[in-house]
């Protein structure tokens, strides 16, 4: 057990988070049993370490493990638990949770049995907590951590403390909120950039950022989809062809048959590993209003413009970018379906936006919002501040 608290102290110790993340405050921390989503490279092990930190500092009643120790190879989380709880432990802040058998058993009976301890799990965005696992239904509180916002960027950037916006605040008082924004730093200056390399915290670390990326997207795949959701190895590169293929027409409307027949593999299991993708955050799917999977999307993005960066080499219009931006920052919380009325987006079913490089005033109706890369008029929105929902 020493060596467990020797490894935690020194990763509480140098845990480097520039950023305090939202989430950290949206989490009821009374819950005896939380488990914390996210894709990977958003952070999610910084997150753990940045609570134990601000929370307990160098009280041994906290504790940090990851489950790729060999340690628990032949001990289950139960008895470490039990070991913990005897020393006087209270938190227990489990990483890399999905690499242990078992694990949703276990926890369980951990939260009914030692009930002076609470539990703070971190899985891949893959997993569905309540649904595949039938152990933790009713117990366990789940969140999601996701990339930095554009608002966490800027702050990280410019050392302001600029606050986050509903997305109801901004549609009804964007010109206000964008002249905010502005009298404090130039958000356009910090934009592009942010498109490149702006969404993963590891964009702080001193490696190529790109090369970066492609590794973690390639575990994406290879852990996240095949591990996870037992996939036999074999089939790995028809997982990253149907990416490639996915990729190259984004935004697009997907031709299954084509992509079929160019992976070959069933219609089925084309539209299954294009669910696995989009759980694995590597894209994200449009739908008409009404519909959902295994319907057909209406369109298929990459998740958020980094990747079109690193796996597209950049090769994408203006448009798309901004279309791309848009959806991976909307996502939290809300609803995105195809739009209407010649919209891009229809959002929570009630308001149609459209997304434009430049917006053209003289078109603007009393239906329709405008969404562009800089402008001040009443039903138009800067594009940007959109960046600004967490």
């Amino acid at each position: 057990m020493d060596s467990f608290f020797k490894t935690h102290q020194y990763l509480v110790k140098h845990v480097c988070s520039p950023v305090r993340r939202g989430l950290m405050d949206e989490i009821d921390w009374n819950d005896r049993l939380i488990g914390i989503k996210g894709t990977r490279g958003v952070g999610k092990t910084t997150f753990l370490l940045s609570y134990a930190k601000e929370f307990f500092g160098e009280d041994r009643s906290c504790l940090y493990i990851n489950l790729n120790n060999f340690y628990f190879t032949d001990h289950t989380l139960i008895e470490f638990a039990e070991r913990f709880m005897k020393q006087g432990g209270k938190v227990l802040l489990i990483d890399q949770i999905f690499k242990h058998p078992n694990w949703s058993r276990e926890l369980r009976y951990i939260y009914d049995n030692y009930t002076d301890i609470k539990v703070v799990f971190t899985g891949s965005s893959v997993m569905r907590l309540k649904e595949e696992n039938p152990d933790l239904s009713g117990i366990v509180a789940s969140y999601f951590l996701r990339g930095f916002s554009f608002r966490e960027y800027l702050n990280l950037k410019t050392g302001s403390t600029l606050p986050a916006y509903t997305f109801d605040e901004i549609l009804s008082n964007h010109v206000k909120i964008a002249k905010a924004v502005t009298d404090t730093v130039t958000p356009e200056l910090h934009f592009q950039s942010y498109l490149h390399h702006g969404f993963y915290p590891f964009f702080l670390e001193k490696r190529n950022y790109s090369e970066n990326l492609l590794k973690t997207v390639n575990m994406m795949i290879e852990v996240d989809i095949l591990f996870i959701k037992q996939i036999e190895l074999k089939y790995l590169h028809k997982i990253k062809l149907l990416l490639n293929l996915l990729a190259k027409n984004a935004p697009g409307s997907p031709n299954v048959s084509q992509l079929s027949n160019d992976i070959m593999t069933s219609r089925a299991t084309v539209m299954n590993y294009i669910k696995y993708l989009k759980d694995a955050r590597v894209i994200n799917l449009i739908y008409r209003q009404g519909e959902e999977f295994p319907k057909k999307p209406t369109k298929v993005y990459l998740h958020n413009t980094n990747l079109i960066y690193a796996i597209k080499s950049g090769e994408s219009d203006n448009l798309a970018l901004r279309e791309t931006f848009f959806i991976n920052a909307v996502y939290k919380g809300h609803t995105i379906n195809q739009g209407e009325k010649n919209s891009t987006f229809l959002i929570d079913e009630k308001w149609n936006l459209r997304i434009e490089q430049e917006c053209n005033n003289s078109k603007t109706d009393s239906d329709r919002f405008y969404v562009s890369d800089d402008s001040s008029e009443i039903k138009s929105i800067p594009i940007w501040l959109f960046g600004f929902l967490y």
